[in-house]
C-alpha cells in the first residue's frame, strides 16, 4: 500500500489496488500517439470489482461531525458506505445511509465555499518553495455518475493531500446510476480540502440536462417525498461551481472550451456606466475571443438558456467545441456555444502565455459516435477510445480533450458497447505543462441498476438539444 501525507502532517494508507495484479498495476502503454511523441502515457490494468471493506460498519448511518469539521476518516467512510450501498440497498433506501439532514449540512457547507470562489479559479503552486517542488495536479474529465470508476480513479491517482491537487471539470451527474453519490463524494473532498480540490461546472450541472438525462429522477427515486427538496439544493450548489481554472499559470481547463467577447456599448441616452448596453447577438458576424477579465465577470448563476448578455460566456464555456477549421463561429449544430479552430487556440495561448488548453466536453460525442465514422471528420482523434485526444498542436502549445468515464454510457441503446477507456492527467513540476495521460478501463462488473431516463429515445448524445424545452420553464 502507498502512503501519502495528510493535511495535518500525519500519513494515511491508500486502499489496496483492485487490479488483478498489483505488481503490474501501472504498465507502459503499448501504443503511441503519433501527434504527441514526447507525451508520457500510462495504461492502468483493468480494475476488477471486489467486496468493499468499509471503514466502519456499512449499515451504520452517516452522521455529521459534531464540530462540523470533516476529517479524512469521515470522507473515506463516506466512500466505503456509498460503495457498499450501491451493491446492497435498493435506491429508495439510500436515506438510511445519507439522511437528508446530513445531505443538507454537506451541500450547505460546500455551497458556501464554492460560491465564494471566482469564475476562474487559479490553482497556484509555488515551485520555488521546497514543498511546491513535490506537488502534483490531477486533472479529471467527465465522470457521469459512474461512482465505482471514480473510486478507482481516486485510488489510482492517490487521494487529495497537501501536495496532490485535483481539478474536476464537471459532468458529475446524469446517464449513470450514482450521480448523487458521485457529486456528494466530491463535495465531501472539497469541504475537507478546499484549497486542494477544485470542482468546475459542466453542462450537465443544469436544470435542463438533469431533467432529461436522469439525475432529477435519480434524486426523487432515492429520497422520495424529500426528493424535490434534495434536487433543488443540488441545483443551488451547481450555481456556485466555477467555470474554468488556470493551473500554475500554464494550463487552462474548462468543460467546453473557449468563449466569445461580449461588446459593451454605451447607451445613447446616457454616458453613465449604469446605462451601458451589452450587444448580445450570438449571430454577430464579428465574433472574437473573449478575455479572462470578461470570463471573471460572467453571470455564472445561470443554469439554462436564454444565453444572452453576460450569460453568453457561461454558455460558451460549457457547450463549445473545437474544430479543425480556422476561425470562430456559432455552433449551429448544437444551437449553443461556439466552434473554434487551431488559430483561436494559438491566439488564446499566446495572449495569456499558456501552454495547454484542456477540455472535457467534446470527447462525449466522439466516444458516442465511434461507430458513426467520426474519424473521417476528426482524423486526429484516433486515440479517443483511450480517454483523451490532442486536438490542436500549435506554436504556443496544445489543445487536449479529456474524458474520465470508461465504458460510457452506463445505459446504452446499441447492442455493442463502445468499451472506451477513461483517462486522467497528471501535471508535474517545474512547469506543469507536460501532461502524463493515465488511461484506465471500467470497474467490472458494475452493480446492477436501472436507468433513470429513457436512454432508448435519448440515445447517447446531447448534441441535438431541444432549445424550446430549455427555456419553456421558469
Amino acid at each position: 500500500m502507498s502512503s501519502s501525507p495528510s493535511p495535518n502532517g500525519a500519513s494515511f494508507s491508500s486502499p489496496p489496488s483492485s487490479s488483478p495484479n498489483d505488481e503490474s498495476f501501472f504498465t507502459p502503454s503499448t501504443g503511441t500517439n503519433p501527434t504527441t511523441p514526447t507525451t508520457a502515457t500510462t495504461t492502468i490494468n483493468t480494475p476488477v470489482d471486489e467486496d468493499p471493506s468499509p471503514f466502519s460498519s456499512p449499515e451504520a448511518q452517516i452522521s455529521w461531525p459534531p464540530d462540523g469539521n470533516l476529517t479524512l476518516n469521515w470522507v473515506l467512510d463516506l466512500m466505503s458506505k456509498f460503495d457498499w450501498a450501491s451493491r446492497n440497498l435498493p435506491p429508495a433506501e439510500f436515506p438510511t445511509v445519507l439522511p437528508v439532514q446530513v445531505f443538507d449540512r454537506l451541500v450547505l457547507t460546500a455551497s458556501k465555499i464554492l460560491h465564494k470562489e471566482p469564475n476562474l479559479v487559479r490553482v497556484d503552486l509555488d515551485v520555488d518553495d521546497e514543498r511546491g517542488k513535490d506537488c502534483r495536479v490531477v486533472v479529471v474529465g467527465d465522470v457521469h455518475g459512474q461512482l465505482h470508476d471514480v473510486l478507482f480513479l481516486l485510488r489510482s491517482a492517490g487521494f487529495p493531500c497537501e501536495n496532490r491537487f485535483f481539478v474536476f471539470n464537471g459532468d458529475y451527474v446524469d446517464r449513470g446510476a450514482w450521480g448523487l453519490e458521485t457529486f456528494m463524494l466530491l463535495l465531501a473532498w472539497k469541504v475537507f480540502m478546499p484549497k486542494r480540490v477544485f470542482l468546475l461546472r459542466g453542462n450537465h450541472e443544469s436544470k435542463y440536462c438533469t431533467s432529461v438525462y436522469g439525475f432529477e429522477q435519480e434524486v426523487v427515486t432515492k429520497y422520495g417525498d424529500r426528493g424535490k427538496h434534495v434536487y433543488r439544493k443540488c441545483l443551488g450548489c451547481f450555481e456556485g461551481l466555477p467555470l474554468a481554472s488556470i493551473i500554475a499559470g500554464r494550463v487552462y481547463t474548462a468543460h467546453g472550451g473557449l468563449f466569445r467577447s461580449i461588446p459593451v456599448t454605451p447607451s445613447k441616452r446616457s454616458k453613465g456606466k449604469k446605462n451601458r448596453r451589452i450587444n448580445s447577438n450570438p449571430e454577430v458576424s464579428t465574433l472574437s475571443l473573449g478575455s479572462l477579465e470578461e470570463l471573471s465577470k460572467a453571470r455564472r448563476s445561470v443554469l439554462d438558456p436564454p444565453w444572452e448578455g453576460l450569460n453568453l460566456i457561461p454558455g460558451d464555456v460549457l457547450w463549445s467545441d473545437p474544430s479543425m477549421s480556422p476561425g470562430l463561429s456559432p455552433n449551429t449544430e448544437r444551437g449553443i456555444g461556439l466552434l473554434w479552430g487551431p488559430d483561436c487556440t494559438e491566439e488564446f495561448l499566446k495572449r495569456y502565455q499558456l501552454k495547454v488548453v484542456s477540455l472535457m466536453f467534446q470527447v462525449i460525442n466522439i466516444v458516442c459516435f465511434l461507430s458513426r465514422n467520426m474519424s473521417v471528420a476528426w482524423p486526429n482523434l484516433s486515440r479517443m477510445d483511450e480517454g483523451y485526444t490532442v486536438d490542436h498542436i500549435v506554436e504556443s502549445g496544445r489543445l487536449i480533450t479529456l474524458f474520465s468515464a470508461p465504458d460510457y454510457p452506463q445505459f446504452q441503446a446499441t447492442a455493442e458497447r463502445y468499451k472506451n477507456k477513461g483517462a486522467y492527467i497528471i501535471l508535474e513540476p517545474p512547469n506543469f505543462d507536460n501532461p502524463t495521460f493515465n488511461s484506465f478501463e471500467a470497474v467490472t462488473p458494475r452493480p446492477k441498476a436501472n436507468p433513470y431516463y429513457d436512454f432508448q429515445d435519448v440515445i447517447d448524445s446531447d448534441e441535438e438539444l431541444d432549445l424550446t424545452a430549455m427555456v419553456s420553464e421558469p
